[in-house]
This record gives C-alpha cells, structure tokens and sequence, in this order.
C-alpha cells in the first residue's frame, strides 16, 4: 500500500516506545486482549498484527469461520496502531513516555469493511499504514489475510487525533 505524508525512512524506534506501544495494545486496551492480537511489527509506515484463529472467535459453527465482529474490530484497532505509529514518528524530539502519553486522544470517527472472502484459517495477519496523518484526523487503509496470504477483507478508517 503506498503512503501519502510518509515520514522520513530513516527514523528507528527505540525499544522503549515499541515495548510501550506493544503495551498499550496488547495488554491496556482489553477488547484487544480478548481478539488475541499481538503485534509483529511497528514502523513509522507499517503496523502488522496476528491473530490465532480459536474457538471463542468463531461466528459460523458449521464452517469454523472467524466473526464479522471479529475482523472489523480488529481492523478498527490495528489502523488506530498505525496512527500511534505515525505520530510517534512526527514527535522524534520527545521522549518515548511524552510520545506514548499522545495516545490518550485517539479515536475512531469512521470506518469501513469490505468483507472479500470468508474469514477461514488457523490464523490471521493484518496490516494497516496511515494515508494521512494531519493535525486532527489521520486516514488509514488495513488488511485481514489469512495464514495462505489471501486477501480476505480490506479496511479504511479515519480517526481523531486531538
């Protein structure tokens, strides 16, 4: 997916703010917990998360098939990684607990799924990257594929950022 507003590609994380957003994510934001996402990976330009498909996630019994709910929310929370990650990267001169603290206003005010194929695997990755960040709203676009690598959804979303 190409990005539009793309930070410099040269700006590295540092443990401290990955460990942190890893933090937020995966432990303070309980529905996260709850769908099982861990993060794979956070750049500037680049968010990915897994899901381990489980028997709680499923919302077709006779197909095994992961939840609608499931995608959607999981998409919703990996395009708001994104933007963690963006404006991380717009804030270098901070430190990484100031940059963290930024989080705190995120919200989503819109969002859209596009359902492609059914969701059926042993597990899931996702993908998310930030089209644009401005100084209120960023816009981001997400990926749902199955451990095959198919594409099964695609997501847009726009969030709040201050």
């Amino acid at each position: 997916m190409p990005l539009r507003n793309q930070p410099p590609g040269d700006i590295q994380f540092e443990d401290e703010f990955i460990d942190g957003v890893r933090k937020i994510f995966e432990e303070m934001i309980v529905f996260n917990r709850v769908l099982g996402l861990k993060v794979l990976e956070v750049s500037p330009t680049l968010a990915r998360a897994r899901i381990d498909m489980r028997n709680e996630l499923v919302g077709h019994y006779a197909y095994n098939r992961v939840h609608g709910g499931v995608i959607s929310a999981s998409l919703d929370a990996l395009g708001g990684l994104a933007v963690m990650a963006a404006i991380g990267a717009r804030h270098m001169d901070e430190t990484p607990a100031q940059r963290l603290q930024r989080f705190a206003k995120l919200g989503t005010i819109d969002l859209r799924v596009d359902y492609l194929r059914p969701g059926i695997s042993d597990w899931f990755e996702l993908r998310a990257v930030v089209m644009r960040l401005g100084s209120r709203v960023a816009s981001t676009r997400m990926e749902f594929m199955g451990a095959d690598g198919k594409l099964l959804s695609t997501g847009s979303a726009a969030y709040i950022v201050s």
